[in-house]
């Protein structure tokens, strides 16, 4: 079996904080909010009223006239996706495939669900109700699903969807797969998109996330479950990841797509390589749907999964005593369950070696992007190797004593008189048990 080595030499996103990669990566250094009352809809009546959206997005922008013709229909979060697989593809030095290196060329996403037609399912069903039999009539509400609804809207809830439109806008057809492993799952889909390279299936693959559940029954779902900051006085500073009183997350909604390649391949392009995959590691809880294992045990088992295939001894230094890693980007969420076990996992992990860790949560600036979350911060991650330069956890005013880490509190830190970036840890636990970890770091040839 072949075991190339993987890197990545494109990468393009599209957050709150930003309609580029470079224009997220500023707004995470200078600790920007991003964070603010929900416009796209009227939430006012809603426990929480705020997130983290999009705004100013214009497709035209990313995309030509003519791809935008080419894929007409396609909806919000599957938009995003395009724009940063055109911004990767770009990067990357990519023109037009031929047939052979089509049949070299896959994508595998973490994409969710297309953004429902909410006003018109509402509509249907209470057009479909029958009031004097408090039940509903089927015929009644066929017909008006059938005026109402529109197939091509339809058929673009279908986390799939997005697949076949990044693939059809590259010319990729090679390996083509979605992962719905919820808050794991772009983390999920870069680190299973490097196994395939590794093992020989394709040569390139196109590897991320898109999502956004900013419409009525995402936020109604999770505020049910009590997971979602209420803090509607002060949305800016809801997202408060590892402060003692953090309330629940925030949402939010965005893509992000990187250009992985097998070495070989890169350089034979002369492409510029801006980082390796390292390592990848993948786990259950085997616990409970709505809650981590207490201890941590499946957090713990993919970053060591994911610290051992780097080559990695996560409880010992570096020759310059610096621990194994110099960043984890940690999943924090800000819930009260989520950042307590991830640092005992990440504890339980490195030992001794915790204690000198820089850890923190980009969820703090831009909200949580779901499905998309992982592949924005492992391009986070990607940064901080380029720059030196370390993104915050903002809005922390009294750090949880049950979650002592060093989690740069407030401000970005720069790491160049201390030698620089060279790994980094890219955590994603998913609702569910589902747990996932990236180790990228500097490419040395």
């Amino acid at each position: 079996m072949s075991t190339r080595r993987v890197v990545i030499t494109g990468q393009g996103a599209v957050t709150p904080l930003g309609h580029t990669a470079a224009q997220t990566w500023a707004g995470l250094l200078a600790g920007r909010s991003a964070v603010g009352p929900i416009g796209g809809f009227e939430a006012q009546q809603f426990s929480t009223n705020f997130g983290a959206e999009v705004k100013g997005f214009v497709a035209e922008e990313h995309l030509t006239a003519e791809q935008l013709r080419a894929h007409a229909g396609a909806g919000k979060s599957t938009l995003f996706a395009m724009a940063s697989a055109q911004q990767a593809w770009k990067q990357a030095g990519l023109g037009t495939l031929d047939d052979l290196q089509r049949r070299r060329v896959g994508v595998y996403l973490g994409a969710g669900e297309g953004t429902p037609d909410y006003t018109s399912m509402v509509a249907m069903n209470l057009a479909g109700w029958d009031a004097d039999k408090r039940q509903s009539d089927p015929v009644r509400w066929a017909q008006s699903a059938m005026s109402l609804m529109t197939p091509a809207k339809e058929i673009e809830q279908e986390p799939n969807v997005a697949v076949a439109h990044v693939a059809e806008l590259v010319g990729a057809m090679g390996p083509a797969m979605n992962c719905m492993t919820a808050c794991a799952a772009s983390t999920q889909a870069v680190g299973e998109a490097a196994a395939i390279i590794r093992r020989g299936d394709a040569d390139m693959m196109l590897a991320g996330g898109c999502h956004s559940m900013l419409h009525p029954l995402g936020m109604t779902g999770f505020m049910r479950l009590t997971a979602m900051s209420t803090r509607r006085d002060d949305p800016s500073r809801a997202a408060r990841p590892f402060d003692r009183t953090r309330d629940g997350f925030v949402m939010g909604e965005g893509a992000g797509i990187l250009v992985l390649e097998s070495l070989e391949h890169a350089q034979a392009r002369g492409a510029t390589v801006l980082a390796e995959i390292a390592g990848f590691g993948s786990s259950a809880d085997a616990f409970r749907i709505t809650d981590m294992h207490p201890d941590g045990e499946g957090a713990r088992l993919a970053m060591a999964s994911a610290m051992r295939q780097a080559g990695l001894d996560p409880e010992k230094p570096r020759a310059d005593g610096r621990p194994a890693v110099d960043y984890i980007s940690a999943h924090g969420t800000g819930t009260k369950e989520n950042d307590t076990v991830e640092t005992r996992a990440i504890k339980r992990l490195f030992g001794e070696q915790s204690a000198g860790l820089a850890v923190s949560s980009i969820k703090s600036m831009m909200g949580h992007l779901i499905q998309a979350a992982g592949a924005v911060e492992l391009i986070a991650c990607v940064q901080a190797i380029a720059t030196g330069w370390l993104p915050p956890t903002i809005n922390v005013s009294e750090q949880d004593p049950a979650c002592d880490l060093d989690v740069i509190a407030n401000e970005a830190r720069d790491m160049n008189a201390r030698g620089g970036v060279e790994v980094c840890l890219s955590n994603s636990f998913g609702f569910g048990g589902q747990n996932d970890s990236l180790v990228v770091r500097r490419f040395r040839s």
